[in-house]
């Protein structure tokens, strides 16, 4: 090799070996970060603007939200007030969608079908009331487009407009909730809560309760029986929770109380979070007999008197029956103390839950390792 290409390469060598040896900067940067000492009241200050942030974040996309939605409904209005005109046909609303996106190539939402969607949506909310009106831009324009095409009663489609907004619920949530026909089962179950709680716990109780609850998560034989149905229950415990509605936080199966120096066991204990209260939820596979009232007012007392921490409000019973005759159910909790709610459960053949809510929900092993680790820190 020649001498001055023997020099040349040597010097190359020497810039890279001279450039290994140099730190790297952002390495230096981390290092000096960690090293740094924190002053006191740092992680809270993170904390703090790390959460503003967040809530910048929230805040802003739920405007951009409400200002699609203005938009869109006001060129379905300009739409519906053509409707009729002459020459103002399909043809025309087709048009109006290219020059649409012509002039925004960067906007999406403006084809045919969109366009002739903002129209129905619009329609759907015009003679809504006040109310109503102040909750329209507060759901995505998704959720509009399942409630116009999934809900023709105007009612039912107000209420769960109504219900999106205060629960939050995506759109997987919201069609689930109308398939199941929630407006319908909502606040059905019979009570006694106007009697045995004070107001207003005992209409926002009573809401919560639902007649009949809908397992169509479940594949069942005719002869299941009561303990069977509580474990194929918590088999499926995502699709349990979202039956159950908003609030219900798991705590047990079969909850032991030793009472009298006898054992007893509670199916299932929850506790709901805005009644403030546990909620005990037996499991029959036969139809309502006077007894189990008598029974679950039983469990109640000792629930309270066991479980109840004093801020907690008063426990609540469900009893959950392969069927009931009004009448009968009615007699039975008429002098009851305690506050029990009786519904129905069924089966239908649904399809399985859908991928957006999977994983949302805590599973049995997450559950019981949470329940675990509570039992573990009060020991």
């Amino acid at each position: 090799m020649p001498p001055a290409k023997k020099v040349a390469r040597s010097r190359v060598h020497a810039r890279a070996s001279s450039r290994s040896r140099v730190p790297d900067r952002k390495a230096i940067v981390k290092s000096s970060a960690r090293q740094l000492l924190l002053p006191p009241g740092y992680d809270k200050l993170l904390r703090e603007l790390k959460a503003r942030v967040r809530s910048a974040q929230a805040k802003a996309a739920a405007k951009v939200n409400q200002e699609l939605v203005r938009l869109y409904l006001h060129i379905g209005k300009r739409l519906a007030e053509n409707d009729g005109k002459e020459g103002w046909g399909e043809r025309v609303v087709e048009r109006l969608a290219n020059d649409l996106r012509e002039t925004f190539p960067t906007m999406s939402g403006f084809s045919r079908t969109n366009l002739f969607y903002m129209r129905q949506v619009w329609l759907a909310w015009s003679d809504a009331g006040e109310i109503v009106q102040q909750l329209v831009g507060q759901i995505p324009w998704s959720h509009h487009l399942v409630l116009v095409t999934k809900v023709r009663d105007a009612d039912a489609r107000a209420f769960y407009l109504a219900r999106a907004v205060e629960h939050g619920w995506s759109r997987a949530m919201l069609t689930v909730q109308i398939e199941s026909r929630l407006h319908r089962r909502q606040g059905r179950a019979i009570t006694n809560f106007h009697r045995t709680l004070p107001a207003p716990q005992s209409d926002l109780a009573h809401q919560t309760l639902k007649d009949p609850y809908i397992f169509d998560f479940l594949q069942i034989g005719p002869e299941l029986r009561e303990r069977e149905l509580e474990q194929r229950l918590l088999e499926h415990v995502q699709r349990f929770l979202l039956e159950l509605g908003v609030g219900f936080a798991f705590v047990g199966r079969q909850v032991h109380l030793e009472i009298g120096g006898e054992d007893y066991y509670l199916d299932l204990l929850f506790y709901h979070l805005q009644l403030r209260c546990f909620v005990v939820i037996e499991l029959k596979t036969v139809p309502f007999k006077p007894e189990f009232a008598g029974k679950m007012n039983f469990y109640l007392s000792a629930t309270d008197d066991l479980l109840r921490h004093p801020s907690d409000r008063p426990s609540i019973g469900l009893l959950l029956c392969k069927s009931k005759d009004r009448l009968v159910v009615e007699y039975a909790l008429r002098d009851t103390r305690k506050p029990i709610g009786v519904a129905e459960w069924e089966t239908r053949i649904v399809e399985s839950l859908p991928e957006e809510l999977r994983g949302s929900l805590p599973t049995v092993e997450e559950i019981e390792a949470e329940l675990a680790g509570r039992s573990n820190k009060r020991r």
